[in-house]
């Protein structure tokens, strides 16, 4: 892994950096965090637990899918099961961003796992893979993360304090399907990920009607061996 001197720079400009870098996606998940709040309220989550979840799960695809499950009646276990699987892809993300952060103290550490969300890592990967290991990178890391967190924390309330006055008409679903293939086309390098993309992709849509939302397990599942099998021929 290559290193790159930087310019002169302050934490401070890094971390501004980070949340500029960050912005165009903020738009994106404004409104998906406000489908969340008026996911949560519908499906009889109480106020204070539904901004609570965002605050500790803090995983806008986890948050909506469980918010649907309670909604459905579906087992505690399926619920749980269904988050593990999803929540598969940070592991990827870990092992992804671990390279550059790895000589970090440990209380470093623990804050950006928290912060590493799609968007987060979206952002700062590609930043390290254009400057290498930096010595203020986390720094920008921490930017990208502090302005998705403050963004999906206050649209989580916009939603669900103020759910009941935002227009039906307003059809705000597609924005989740935009965000996440923002994220995810400029990480689309090489066969491997194309592959995953793909064949998670086709499988989400074939097995769109199987019960508890299970299709996303088979979905996610799919694609992973699909992008370590790939990987490992190459």
């Amino acid at each position: 892994m290559s290193s790159l001197v930087e310019p002169s720079s302050t934490p401070l400009q890094k971390f501004w950096q980070g949340v500029r870098a960050e912005f165009p996606l903020l738009v994106g998940v404004f409104p998906f965090g406000m489908i969340y709040g008026l996911l949560a309220i519908n499906a009889g989550l109480d106020k204070a637990s539904a901004q609570a979840m965002s605050a500790i799960v803090f995983g806008g695809s986890s948050q909506i899918v469980t918010t649907q499950l309670i909604h459905s009646g579906a087992p505690g276990l399926v619920i749980v099961l269904t988050i593990f699987v999803i929540n598969l892809r940070h592991a990827l993300y870990s092992a992804s961003i671990a390279p550059y952060i790895e000589h970090l103290p440990r209380r470093w550490k623990t804050l950006l796992a928290y912060l590493l969300t799609d968007e987060a890592y979206a952002i700062t990967i590609i930043e390290y893979q254009k400057k290498g290991l930096t010595p203020l990178g986390h720094w920008f890391f921490l930017g990208a993360g502090v302005a998705l967190w403050t963004t999906w924390q206050f649209s989580s309330a916009v939603g669900i304090f103020l759910g009941a006055s935002i227009p039906s008409s307003w059809s705000l679903d597609f924005t989740l399907a935009l965000t996440f293939i923002a994220i995810m086309v400029p990480l689309l390098k090489d066969r491997p990920s194309l592959a995953a993309a793909l064949t998670a992709g086709i499988t989400a849509l074939l097995a769109y009607n199987l019960p508890f939302k299970l299709g996303l397990i088979l979905a996610a599942l799919v694609g992973i061996l699909t992008g370590l099998w790939l990987e490992r021929r190459t």
